[in-house]
């Protein structure tokens, strides 16, 4: 995101997850921060409180697919489909592909064509934690961020239970070192 200002853009993916997410949205508060959910439609379906929970907090949300379909290994009609199906849960017009993985094609469909009268804006990231990797630690996901991170960037953690045993560390350690040097946490923009 263009930015002149010491601002980070936090992002969660594949939640809203009934244990993780709560944590998260816990440590957003102590911050004063705000972030975006890149939401699962199926764990929206699942959890439709703690969905509401994250909106009511001011954080925004955006469609991840109902399953977490991988554009790169599904055929184009079957992955619009998936994420349109997710549009009855996630209303949003921001979408992040899974793995970040999306054709061409895809994208230029969502973007152009659009659902329902929606024209996606896809978000990627220029910073990725690497929280959900179970080869790294807390440690190594602090520095990917620490190391890597500057105005505006767009960073990607995930509020799962795969990503836990590194988010549970690296989450607070990456807001108290940005807060301390002056940062701000925000939401993207729908």
């Amino acid at each position: 995101m263009p930015s002149d200002k010491k601002d980070l853009f936090l992002t969660f993916d594949d939640g809203p997850h009934p244990e993780i997410t709560p944590f998260v949205l816990d440590q957003l508060s102590r911050f004063q921060a705000k972030a975006s959910f890149f939401c699962v439609g199926d764990n929206v379906r699942s959890f439709p409180k703690l969905y509401e929970e994250i909106m009511s907090k001011g954080h925004t949300v955006g469609n991840h697919t109902f399953r977490h379909l991988n554009g790169w290994r599904s055929h184009t009609g079957p992955y619009i489909s998936d994420v349109a199906f997710a549009l009855r849960y996630i209303h949003s017009r921001l979408f992040r592909p899974p793995y970040g993985k999306i054709t061409p094609f895809q994208s230029k469909l969502l973007r152009e064509r659009g659902i329902d009268n929606i024209r996606f804006r896809i978000v990627m990231w220029d910073v990725l934690s690497a929280d959900f990797d179970d080869t790294l630690t807390a440690e190594d996901c602090i520095k990917n961020v620490v190391s890597n991170a500057e105005p505006g960037s767009i960073v990607v953690f995930h509020d799962s239970i795969k990503a836990w045993a590194r988010l549970e560390k690296s989450l607070p350690a990456v807001l108290t070192h940005f807060a301390d040097k002056g940062y701000q946490f925000k939401a993207l923009p729908l």
